[in-house]
């Protein structure tokens, strides 16, 4: 599966597909964007909730929203009932904030079979679709493993010994204001600023209305960034969420060489040892 996102009109038709597994990766707390509130819960028929807060991070890690590890991983998807042959599409609340996240998390264990939504629960309902007020409960438990594939996370030491390296671009998802270091962060005592030599693309540029913008526009915007195409793209964030929005605009626009710094600034920014700019 080589494009990542699929049309709400592509869901509504497989809505019923035996294989299919639909969830909701919708997070709690929502930072760097205005978030959209809901006064219940709204549930697209047939998904159940992966509770992404509580399943797919590792709350063993000091960090931040740390990757789970690969057991994590696995207890986390077969109780959702996910098998090796299942074709699961996330969605969040938001159109496309936490899904990525998700999205990238099945990626990065060696599940391959995995689709964001495009436009999410929002697209959905300003469409007029049906919405129910439940998940579905999970009637069994699911046989999917996680094999974790190293490429496609990074941490601290490795970012650390690329600076300068032409064949590598470091992406950096937060607003342009604390790249430059004009506004403050959201983590107190946080510093400010951005890792040595890397770009900044706001996520919500890769964005239009709930939706991922087109093709041509994603490849637009990461040429005029000067992302070298032939290039490694370690992609960083506040915390890890986030950069998984530009993952997938860099999937989307062809470009598949990605790795997620997981920690990204809540550890880089944190660590007064490490260099910034």
């Amino acid at each position: 599966m080589s494009f990542p996102l699929v049309t709400t009109d592509w869901l509504a038709s497989h809505l019923d597909d035996l294989d299919l597994v639909l969830l909701d990766a919708s997070m709690e707390i929502v930072l760097g964007k205005e978030p959209l509130l809901y006064d219940e819960l709204y549930v697209i028929p047939g998904a159940k909730s992966c509770q992404i807060d509580k399943r797919f991070f590792d709350h063993y890690s000091s960090q931040t929203h740390a990757m789970p590890t690969a057991e994590q991983f696995t207890h986390a998807v077969q109780a959702l009932g996910i098998n090796h042959k299942s074709t699961v599409v996330i969605y969040d609340n938001q159109g496309i904030y936490s899904a990525p996240r998700a999205w990238w998390t099945f990626k990065t264990m060696g599940f391959d079979k995995v689709l964001v939504l495009d436009g999410g629960l929002p697209q959905w309902q300003v469409e007029g679709r049906e919405t129910v007020r439940q998940f579905v409960s999970v009637a069994h438990l699911g046989d999917s493993k996680g094999r974790l594939q190293v490429h496609k996370v990074c941490d601290t030491d490795f970012v650390l010994t690329q600076l300068g390296n032409l064949k590598l671009d470091i992406i950096d998802a937060r607003a342009a204001g604390r790249f430059n270091g004009t506004l403050p962060e959201p983590r107190a005592g946080m510093r400010s600023g951005h890792i040595p030599g890397s770009l900044n693309l706001p996520f919500a540029q890769v964005l239009s209305g709930f939706k991922m913008k087109s093709t041509a526009e994603l490849q637009d915007i990461f040429d005029s960034l000067n992302a070298k195409d032939q290039a490694k793209r370690v992609f960083s964030c506040g915390s890890g969420i986030t950069a998984c929005i530009l993952i997938l605009a860099s999937y989307a626009a062809g470009h598949h060489q990605a790795v997620l710094y997981d920690g990204s600034w809540a550890v880089w920014g944190g660590d007064p040892a490490l260099p910034i700019e």
